[in-house]
């Protein structure tokens, strides 16, 4: 005799991680207005966290390009000027000093002791106050300077006899531009005529220049006598690492007696530069603080409201059998996709209105990688935290209480 099948009762469906996720869109679906209203709120929220951090890191960049060209990562190594005997740097002293790991840059002037004059009929009294430099090809690149007009010095001219005027040469010896095309102008060194290339802009950071007219390294060793040697070496190196390039400089370029060479302390616009990006740094993590509280505030309140406005809701689905899990996934899902899609509007929308008011400013467009990170799974860990709480007052509704009280 067979026994009869023993109804098991009823057994509990669980979930996937899609079917919860389904249903937290549903949630925002049905209630289309008030979540739209909800996600309007939290992109304002991530919106004003990305303009509040981008617009300052523009206004930073901006700020710290200009004390940069004021030569925070710049040093000048010379021999004493009164030395006796006088100290002859080597030959290869930028050379040396460019084998400096932090060293970007690296390049020398001499001084020939030679007279430049408009004309060889001019009287040499006219050039006092200018000097005849030796130059190497990329003494720009280490002195942030550039050329007003015509060209610098190539290696190919620079085997030639050709010079480039700085801005106060040029005003003394007559020129004012160099015209491509046109008969170009000569100036009269040692017996030597020497073709005007270029013409440099003003130098602030090495104002020596300015009064200087520059000669190929080659050209002055064969036409003007030149040894050689270098009497200044420009230096350019990682800002962070300058003090300890400052530090070995001596040793590098004269090894015999460090104690003799003179190295330029680093500009005060190095440390202006250093406290702006500290102020600023903090500056900026307390408005993203504030913006990422101010979006999980408004998730929280809308969540609450949803909750409130659900009871008959929740108590159906846990008459009809839900878990208290269930419905604590239901509400969470619902929080953090109506985080994440305010999210990504908020850092869209504020990413637009910081770069346009960057490129308005001429300010370089930055964005931080905090607000950007911050505005997308920020806001997704803001729906987590905000909507911990709705969900679990959700889950632990009565059904009976929940159904009663519509």
């Amino acid at each position: 005799m067979t026994r009869p099948l023993q109804d098991p009762g009823p057994r509990t469906v669980r979930l996937t991680f899609a079917d919860v996720l389904r249903l937290g869109l549903l949630g925002i679906r049905t209630r289309g207005p008030r979540a739209a209203l909800s996600a309007l709120g939290i992109s304002i929220g991530i919106a004003t966290l990305v303009v509040v951090t981008a617009v300052p890191a523009s206004s930073q960049r901006a700020l710290l390009e200009q004390l940069s060209a004021l030569g925070t990562n710049m040093l000048r190594v010379a021999p004493p000027t009164d030395g006796d005997p006088p100290v002859v740097l080597p030959a290869t002293a930028d050379a040396m000093a460019a084998r400096i790991g932090p060293v970007t840059s690296a390049s020398a002037v001499a001084n020939t002791h030679k007279t430049v004059l408009r004309s060889d009929r001019a009287d040499p009294s006219d050039a006092s106050g200018i000097s005849v430099l030796a130059a190497r090809t990329d003494l720009l690149k280490s002195v942030h300077g550039t050329v007003r007009s015509g060209s610098f010095l190539s290696p190919t001219a620079g085997r030639f006899p050709t010079v480039v005027l700085g801005s106060r040469a040029a005003a003394r010896l007559g020129y004012d531009r160099v015209r491509p095309g046109q008969e170009t102008g000569q100036v009269y060194i040692d017996g030597h005529w020497f073709t005007v290339v270029g013409i440099l802009d003003p130098l602030p950071l090495a104002p020596d220049l300015d009064a200087s007219v520059l000669v190929g390294w080659d050209a002055a060793r064969e036409q003007l006598r030149f040894d050689g040697h270098p009497t200044v070496v420009y230096v350019t190196a990682r800002e962070s690492q300058i003090e300890a390039v400052r530090a070995v400089l001596p040793a590098t370029v004269y090894p015999q007696l460090p104690g003799l060479v003179q190295v330029s302390r680093p500009s005060d616009a190095l440390a202006a530069k250093r406290a702006t990006q500290a102020t600023l740094s903090v500056l900026l993590l307390g408005l993203a603080g504030v913006a990422l509280l101010v979006g999980g505030v408004g998730v929280a309140n809308t969540m609450v409201v949803s909750v409130l406005e659900r009871r008959r809701e929740i108590g159906l689905r846990r008459a009809l059998g839900a878990s208290r899990g269930q419905i604590r996934g239901q509400f969470m899902a619902e929080s953090v996709a109506l985080s994440a899609l305010g999210g990504c509007a908020g850092t869209a929308l504020g990413a637009a209105v910081a770069a346009g008011y960057a490129m308005s400013q001429s300010w370089p467009v930055v964005f931080p990688r905090l607000a950007l990170v911050a505005g997308v799974l920020g806001a997704v860990a803001v729906g987590v935290a905000a909507g911990l709480y709705p969900a679990v007052r959700a889950s632990r509704l009565p059904p009976t209480e929940a159904l009663a009280a519509v």
